[in-house]
């Protein structure tokens, strides 16, 4: 991928037009079965449907080919940010998204509760994906016996459902954050002793494993939230603020905190939101009270992704229904420019994140004729679109925003 931001700052320009980006988190899918639909084609979804015949479609490989994307790089790569060149881990997005400020030399990990059976063996990654008011009830007897290891001190946060965020406070000397994942993100295996990339990183892998062993030895009573796994370890880190690059005033409406993480990071403005994902209403009434204050919406969806990872086909179908049932209140709002796109692909048949390209659908006064009929993989390879880098999304936005000035002469 080619870094544009450098020449899309330079072309961006404030105008009145409005963006709305509606992410349906890991939306791409496969056939359960040779010749059968994706979730998509199987989905009755008649206002996707009549909005992808006036729109352009076409698909996006948000890092490089055959390359799986994390929902982090995925989401950057979406603004904008070549993921390869611009990186973060998910422990920084979880804790900026609840709110928790990290320090230089910080660490932060993002953790699943997991249930482990016989010889520490994983049975299921995600604990049944328990309540969050379980999460918290674990979470306070984590706190009560770890709360310092080797003299570090050490912070336990609830994200939601089965995760949560662990951040390791540095002193004087800073942790390093080079250290190879917990998690194995297969069943029927032990969780992975931690293992540190480099020398700086020799003490933050010490005090993940020392944090599993304690945490497992709180839990051994839990008949289901009995084990801890973590990835995504990350410092501090920096981006090319939003408003900076496009000149955008930008708010995002996300449920999940690594989400609103994410747009922190990059200076959009989290906005207050009263939600569940599964009751969408909460995210239209703050898309509709705050329309006139801002030039630009990210709209995340996640439960797309969520039925996805539980490789439940009919439960994937439902959610992309049930936003095609509201999406006609964010077209009343009537958007100069509206886009619909995925982060990744999750298709039910695999349970997890897959490599396969994301359909996207770009709505504006200024787009050309389309063979594409309705918002799915198979119409978007016949938009014309066609087959694009994650990062080309925001200047195909911005310019049919009629935002980016002439480049060069």
């Amino acid at each position: 991928m080619t870094d544009l931001i450098p020449v899309i700052s330079g072309l961006s320009k404030k105008t009145d037009s409005k963006i709305v980006l509606v992410v349906l988190d890991g939306v791409g899918g496969l056939p359960m079965s040779p010749g059968g639909p994706t979730e998509l084609e199987a989905a009755k979804t008649p206002f996707l449907d009549a909005l992808a015949a006036q729109s352009q479609l076409g698909q996006l490989e948000l890092v490089g080919p055959g390359i799986t994307p994390g929902s982090g790089p995925g989401h950057l790569s979406l603004f904008g940010y070549d993921p390869l060149t611009y990186t973060v881990g998910r422990g920084a997005l979880s804790a900026v998204g609840i709110g928790v400020k990290l320090n230089a030399g910080d660490v932060a990990v993002r953790g699943n509760f997991a249930t482990l059976g016989e010889g520490r063996t994983v049975l299921d990654r995600r604990a049944g994906r328990p309540t969050t008011e379980k999460n918290e009830e674990i979470v306070a007897k984590l706190r009560a016996a770890i709360h310092e290891i080797d003299s570090t001190p050490v912070e336990i946060y609830t994200e939601s459902e089965h995760r949560f965020v662990v951040v390791f406070r540095a002193g004087s000397t800073p942790l390093g954050a080079h250290i190879s994942d917990v998690d194995p993100q297969v069943t029927g295996v032990p969780p992975r002793d931690a293992q540190a990339g480099d020398e700086a990183s020799q003490k933050t892998a010490n005090l993940v494993n020392e944090f599993v062993k304690r945490a497992e030895a709180t839990l051994s009573a839990e008949p289901q939230v009995n084990g801890v796994l973590f990835r995504g370890y990350s410092d501090v880190p920096h981006f090319p603020q939003f408003s900076d690059v496009y000149k955008l005033s930008a708010a995002c409406i996300a449920g999940y905190p690594m989400y609103k993480g994410l747009a922190s990071l990059v200076g959009m403005n989290v906005l207050d939101v009263d939600s569940v994902e599964d009751a969408p209403e909460g995210k239209l009434d703050a898309l509709r009270r705050e329309w006139d204050n801002y030039d630009f919406f990210f709209f995340h969806v996640k439960k797309t992704d969520s039925t996805g990872e539980d490789g439940n086909f009919d439960a994937k179908v439902g959610k992309i229904e049930l936003f095609d049932s509201v999406l006609p209140q964010i077209l009343d709002l009537n958007p100069d420019v509206l886009c619909v796109v995925g982060d990744h692909s999750t298709p039910s048949r695999l349970a997890s994140h897959s490599w396969h390209p994301v359909p996207v659908l770009i709505h504006s006064k200024y787009g050309r004729s389309d063979a594409a009929e309705r918002f799915t993989e198979t119409e978007a390879v016949k938009g014309s679109l066609g087959l694009r880098p994650g990062t080309a999304l925001m200047p195909l936005l911005m310019a049919n925003a009629l935002k980016l000035e002439k480049y060069g002469a």
